[in-house]
C-alpha cells in the first residue's frame, strides 16, 4: 500500500475525527475540562475526590454530550493531583454493562493511586519536566542491538546498586546498569509492560504475582511499584518524574528505551471479571464480541480490544503518541500485534486504520515500531505481513536456528543422519528473504532466539521439556515444543563432556543470532547463561528464579566474554548488517553479496543444499556501502557433531582471511591468525568460525 493510499485509509476510519482530540483531562489555570468517549451512554458523571481519602466524595458532576459520543465537563477540582473517577449509566442487554454505582478508571489517566484491591482512582498530572536539552539517540536499525529485560529482575539483585533503588526505574538508569549495557555493546533496552498493571484473581488465591506485567490496567500510567519507595509515598506525579528520570539518563548514555506495550486487551479479563474501566465505560464498544454480547477472544485472556472502532484505535494511538513524546521513549514492541490489525468481521488485515496510522503518524515517526505478528486467533500467525514500517518478531528465525543447533542434533545422535540439510538454516543467517519482502529488506526482520517467555538460553541446552509445576497449573501451562536438547541429562549435571557441549551450544546459538543479517535481540541473562529450572512460563514468579543474578561462575565470565566479542564484530563489520537484499542483476547499496561455498571450498550444489548428511557451508558476504568502507567477511558453519577439515574458498580479490571468532573456544581469542585462500582449516563438531576477508 502507498502512502496516499494509507492516509486515505485512515482518513475514512475517522480515527483522527476531531471529535475525539483532546479525551482525558486538560489542566488550566482555573481548573480543568474531562472529555470521555462513551458512545451506548445515556449519562457520564465526573466523581471528585477528597486528596487524603479516596472514599470520600467531595463532588460529583455530570458531563454533557458535545457530539461523536463524547461527553465533557469543566471544574475547578481538576487541578494537578485531584484524585477522582466516572460513573457511567446507560442501556441494558446487547453487550452493554453499565452500571451507574461503579466508580471507574477514566482511560486517559496519567496517574492512579489504589484505594484497596480492585479500587481505583485516576489522578491528574501537571507532567512537567525538564529534560535538560538530552534528545533521543535515534539509533539506526542496521546498528540497532536489542536487549530484552523486565524492569525490577534487571537491577534488583545487582551489588553496585543502592538498596533504595533495587528493582526501580532509577536504578535501571544507575552508572552500574548503564555500565553493563555499554561493556555489554546493545544499543536499546526493551522493557517487559510498564503501564499500570494488575494480578489475576486467580493467581493471588496462589500466592503468586502477575510478574511479568501483560495484564494493563491503563495506558497512559506508568506502574507505581516499578517506583522507589520514596517517590511511590509522594505520588503519582513523582512517580512519573522518575520514570521520565530514566529516559533522560539512559538517552544521555546513548541508550535507547523501548516499551512492551498491551493494546490487545486489558485486566477486566472475561465477562464476569473486574468492571475497572473500559467494561463500564461503553464495553460494547471496546472489546470484541457477538451480537448477543459473548466475547470474542482472539488473545487467550478474557477479552480483545475491539480496534474496528474509532475510539479504541484512537485510544490506543494517544497512547503511543503520549509515550513517544511527553514521555520520549525511542520504540514499541506490540504485544499479539495480529489482534490489532483485525477488522469487523475479527479478520486481520494489514491495511487496518490503526496499523497504517501508526506508522503514517508524524508524531510517531522516529520511533521503532516492533510487531509479535500472531495472537491465538483463527488466521492469527501473521510473521512478514506487517507492511512498510513494521519490523517483526521472527519466530520462524527462532524455530529454525534452534532446529538447526539442537534438535536436529539429537535427532542426529538417534537416527545417525540429521532430519533436514543446511539451506533453511542459510535463509535465515542472510536475512529471511523468503519472510520479508524486498522492499522490507532484512531489517524488517527481529532475530531472537529466546525471549521472556520460553526457555533461557541455558535452559534450552538443558532441558528437554518444561518444568512448571511452580506455576500452579500442573504443568499444563507454557509451550510443549520447544525445540531443545538436554545433551544427554534433564537439568543440572556435574558431568564434564556434557557442561562442555552445552557451553558450545550456547556459543553457536548466540554466534547465529549476532552474525545474523536482521535487528538481533538478546534477552537479559542470556549473555551469562542464566537459569529458571526449566520453567519456560515463569510469568508468575517475583523471585530469585526471575531476577537476573549478578555473581557468575568463570564459564559465565567466559560467555559474557563471547557475546562481547560478537557484538563489537558486528559493529566493525558492515557487512553483517545490511539494510537491503542484494540482487544479482544489479548493485544494491547497503545490501551484502553473498556467495556460499560447501567444505571443499565449492560453491554449494543443490545437493550440498538440501542433503542431511552435508551441513556445512562457507559464507561469504561482502558491503555494498553507502556510508562505510568496504567489508567482506567469512562464516563456517558445521552443523553435526564430527570433526571435519575445510578448504578456505578462493575468492575473487581475496588474498587472505583473518580469524576473528570461533565457538570451538572457551574463551574468545583476540589473536588475529593468518589464512589463505586453498588452506585447510579443522572445524569442531557443530561450530561456527568468523574470518575477516582481505
Amino acid at each position: 500500500m502507498s502512502r496516499t493510499d494509507s492516509l486515505a485509509t485512515i482518513a475514512s476510519s475517522g480515527l483522527l475525527s476531531p471529535d475525539l482530540d483532546g479525551l482525558g483531562v486538560t489542566l488550566a489555570p482555573d481548573g480543568g475540562t474531562l472529555r470521555v468517549w462513551s458512545g451506548h451512554a445515556d449519562g457520564v458523571e465526573l466523581v471528585v475526590f477528597d486528596d487524603t481519602d479516596l472514599d470520600w466524595i467531595i463532588d460529583a458532576v455530570p458531563l454533557e454530550p458535545v457530539g461523536g459520543g463524547v461527553w465533557e465537563v469543566s471544574s475547578p477540582h481538576l487541578r494537578a493531583g485531584v484524585r477522582y473517577a466516572i460513573r457511567v449509566q446507560g442501556p441494558q442487554g446487547g453487550g452493554n454493562t453499565f452500571n451507574s454505582r461503579t466508580l471507574l478508571v477514566e482511560p486517559y489517566s496519567r496517574g492512579l493511586v489504589a484505594g484497596g484491591f480492585g479500587d481505583w482512582r485516576s489522578v491528574a498530572i501537571d507532567g512537567s519536566f525538564d529534560w535538560g536539552g538530552v534528545d533521543k539517540p535515534r539509533v539506526s536499525l542496521d546498528r540497532t542491538v536489542i536487549y530484552e529485560g523486565h524492569l525490577k529482575g534487571l537491577s534488583k539483585r545487582h551489588p553496585l546498586v543502592p538498596p533504595a533503588l533495587h528493582g526501580t526505574y532509577a536504578g535501571l538508569a544507575h552508572p552500574a546498569m548503564i555500565d553493563h549495557f555499554h561493556s555489554l555493546g546493545i544499543t536499546s533496552i526493551e522493557l517487559l509492560p510498564v503501564h499500570a498493571f494488575a494480578t489475576e484473581p486467580r493467581l493471588l488465591q496462589h500466592g503468586l504475582a502477575n510478574y511479568w506485567g501483560y495484564n494493563t490496567l491503563n495506558f497512559f500510567t506508568p506502574h507505581a511499584a516499578y517506583a522507589t519507595e520514596a517517590n511511590r509515598a509522594q505520588g503519582p506525579e513523582a512517580i512519573l518524574r522518575e520514570f521520565k528520570g530514566m529516559v533522560k539518563l539512559l538517552h544521555a548514555a546513548g541508550l535507547e528505551v523501548i516499551l512492551d506495550v498491551v493494546y490487545n486487551h486489558t485486566a477486566e479479563e472475561a465477562i464476569g471479571g473486574p468492571r475497572t474501566s473500559l467494561r463500564g465505560i461503553d464495553n460494547r464498544s471496546y472489546y470484541r464480541q457477538t451480537d448477543e454480547g459473548a466475547y470474542i477472544d482472539v488473545t487467550g485472556c478474557g477479552n480483545s480490544v475491539d480496534t474496528s472502532t474509532d475510539a479504541a484505535s484512537r485510544l490506543v494511538l494517544d497512547s503511543l503518541r503520549y509515550w513517544a513524546n511527553e514521555v520520549q521513549v525511542d520504540g514499541f514492541r506490540f504485544d499479539l500485534a495480529a489482534t490489532l490489525g483485525r477488522d469487523a468481521a475479527h479478520t486481520f488485515t494489514p491495511d487496518h486504520p490503526l496499523l497504517r496510522a501508526i506508522v503514517e503518524d508524524p508524531l510517531l515517526a522516529d520511533v521503532k515500531k516492533i510487531a509479535e505478528p500472531w495472537d491465538v486467533g483463527m488466521g492469527g500467525w501473521q510473521t512478514g505481513n506487517f507492511g512498510d514500517g513494521w519490523l517483526e518478531w521472527n519466530d520462524r528465525y527462532r524455530d529454525r536456528v534452534r532446529n538447526f543447533w539442537l534438535s536436529d542434533v539429537d535427532y542426529a545422535r538417534r537416527a545417525s543422519t540429521a532430519p533436514v540439510g543446511i539451506g533453511g538454516f542459510a535463509t535465515r543467517l542472510a536475512g529471511s528473504s523468503n519472510t520479508f519482502s524486498t522492499e522490507r529488506g532484512p531489517l524488517a526482520s527481529i532475530n531472537f532466539v529466546t525471549a521472556h517467555d520460553g526457555f533461557t538460553l541455558r535452559d534450552l541446552v538443558s532441558y528437554d521439556v518444561k518444568h512448571n509445576m511452580g506455576n500452579g497449573e500442573q504443568n499444563r501451562d507454557g509451550a510443549d515444543t520447544n525445540r531443545s536438547f538436554n545433551h544427554g541429562t534433564e537439568g543440572p549435571t556435574e558431568d564434564v563432556g556434557i557442561l562442555a557441549i552445552r557451553r558450545k551450544a550456547m556459543r553457536n546459538l548466540l554466534g547465529t543470532l549476532l552474525l545474523s543479517a536482521g535487528i538481533p535481540m538478546i534477552t537479559a541473562g542470556d549473555e551469562f547463561g542464566r537459569t529458571q529450572r526449566g520453567n519456560n512460563n515463569a510469568y508468575c514468579h517475583d523471585s530469585p528464579l526471575t531476577w537476573l543474578s549478578w555473581e557468575h561462575a568463570p564459564w559465565q565470565e567466559d560467555l559474557f566474554a563471547h557475546v562481547q566479542r560478537l557484538l563489537a564484530l558486528r559493529a566493525d563489520n558492515p557487512a553483517l548488517r545490511p539494510s537491503r537484499f542484494a540482487r544479482l542483476d544489479q548493485r544494491t547499496p547497503s545490501a551484502s553479496v553473498m556467495e556460499w561455498y560447501d567444505e571443499h571450498g565449492e560453491t554449494m550444489s543443490i545437493d550440498r543444499w538440501t542433503n542431511p548428511a552435508h551441513r556445512t557451508l562457507q559464507y561469504v558476504a561482502a558491503s555494498t556501502p553507502e556510508n562505510e568502507d568496504f567489508n567482506r567477511i567469512l562464516l563456517i558453519v558445521h552443523g553435526n557433531e564430527r570433526p571435519i577439515e575445510v578448504t578456505l574458498p578462493v575468492v575473487e580479490g581475496v588474498e587472505r582471511f583473518v580469524s576473528l571468532w570461533s565457538s570451538a573456544d572457551e574463551r574468545p581469542s583476540h589473536v588475529e591468525r593468518l589464512l589463505l585462500p586453498g588452506d585447510i582449516v579443522p572445524v569442531e563438531g557443530t561450530s561456527m568460525h568468523l574470518f575477516r576477508a582481505e
